[in-house]
């Protein structure tokens, strides 16, 4: 049996049905629930604002009838949003068009047309990407009446990460979100980090689940903290053996996507994750695929800027990027898991070794296959201890 809510939404549904929508806008709303009705509101508030800066500099005067318009598109609107609201909708009005509506209302009148103040600014007019914009703090779940409150986790340079815990399970998830008004080629950038990701089944990757073509966002496990902040906070306690299993988790992740033609070409202290369990035991998570290099897909091989958080100095041309110099920003994550300092070990010991052969100056001289690198750091002898990780 349907609710009052399924009503509420069916009438506001045929509310806006017969009502003229440009395709100019509609296609901006294409995929959403309520894309018409947004096609609408958004039509008619730029055919009003575009006439209120005509008449701002001609002669500041809003004629009768479109003001009265105006006053009625302003209360429709408001309680339409507020009823997408209740229904657990929950939609933004773009910022620049919500001042111009309050900039709007104390002189529109309802008789007599309107006075448009001498000093009345331009209205900026948005006519090729929506106004109506689901709210960035909630997502929506299957089979939920209501959306979920979101938390912000984590800012990249294209990209926001949220978490939120599932209502039907308990459990927390992610949900990284591409930022608004990035580039074309960063959009494609960032599903192609879905695609990829997607495709990959190893314990020691973060595991993605779908991605939301409407909001540009898709969903993925939630991991605890990241290797910087997870080391940071522990350094003067953890022991040498859970830091030798911390970077095995984190080379068998590393071998594991080479393994499958995959270059990370970001590996960093952020984009290393960790899921920390009641008992102290972690479990090493590889995430952030960005800037992957994929040999069976030409669009990272024509990218050639230099990105990425540790760079290989010997590298000339992101392009040519291979495993080798993959190996010199594995040197400092290794470093950093051993020492708990930002910087490459030096020194005789075993393990300055084997950090010094990741990052040699001599390329050719570096370690030529993760698993080869594994090899050495499983050979390294540790004290028996009950640490869990």
């Amino acid at each position: 049996m349907a609710s009052s809510v399924d009503f509420m939404l069916a009438d506001l549904q045929e509310k806006y049905a017969t009502e003229a929508a440009s395709p100019a806008f509609v296609r901006l709303y294409d995929g959403e629930a309520f894309g018409r009705m947004f096609a609408v509101l958004h039509g008619r508030l730029n055919h009003h604002f575009d006439q209120i800066n005509d008449r701002a500099q001609t002669t500041n005067h809003y004629w009768a009838d479109p003001s009265r318009d105006l006053i009625a598109l302003i209360k429709d609107l408001n309680q339409d949003l507020h009823a997408l609201q209740r229904a657990g909708v929950e939609v933004e009005l773009a910022d620049g068009y919500q001042k111009a509506l309050e900039r709007c209302e104390p002189w529109l009148s309802r008789s007599g047309g309107s006075t448009v103040p001498d000093d009345f600014g331009q209205i900026e007019l948005i006519k090729y990407e929506p106004i109506f914009r689901r709210s960035a703090t909630t997502v929506t779940l299957e089979n939920r009446p209501s959306p979920v409150k979101l938390k912000m986790v984590g800012e990249g340079s294209y990209a926001n990460v949220f978490s939120y815990v599932d209502p039907n399970y308990g459990i927390n998830f992610a949900v990284k979100r591409a930022k608004r008004g990035i580039s074309d080629r960063d959009l494609q950038r960032f599903k192609q980090e879905f695609d990829v990701m997607k495709r990959l089944s190893f314990p020691y990757v973060v595991e993605v689940y779908q991605y939301d073509e409407t909001r540009n966002e898709y969903t993925m496990e939630f991991c605890d903290e990241t290797l910087r902040k997870y080391i940071l906070k522990r350094n003067n306690a953890l022991q040498f053996s859970s830091r030798k299993r911390i970077a095995l988790q984190f080379l068998y992740g590393i071998n594991y996507i080479h393994s499958a033609g995959l270059l990370h070409r970001d590996i960093s202290l952020q984009n290393v994750l960790l899921k920390v369990f009641e008992s102290g035991a972690v479990l090493v998570k590889l995430s952030d695929f960005g800037l992957v290099k994929d040999k069976t897909s030409e669009f990272t091989r024509t990218k050639t800027e230099m990105r990425g958080t540790i760079r290989d100095p010997l590298l000339d041309n992101f392009r040519d990027y291979n495993a080798l110099n993959e190996m010199y920003a594995v040197a400092w994550v290794l470093s950093y898991i051993f020492t708990g300092r930002e910087s490459l070990k030096s020194g005789t010991d075993e393990v300055g070794r084997i950090i010094q052969k990741c990052a040699a100056h001599d390329i050719s001289q570096r370690y030529k296959t993760a698993l080869e690198l594994i090899s050495d750091v499983e050979r390294l002898e540790t004290t028996p201890t009950d640490a869990p990780a």
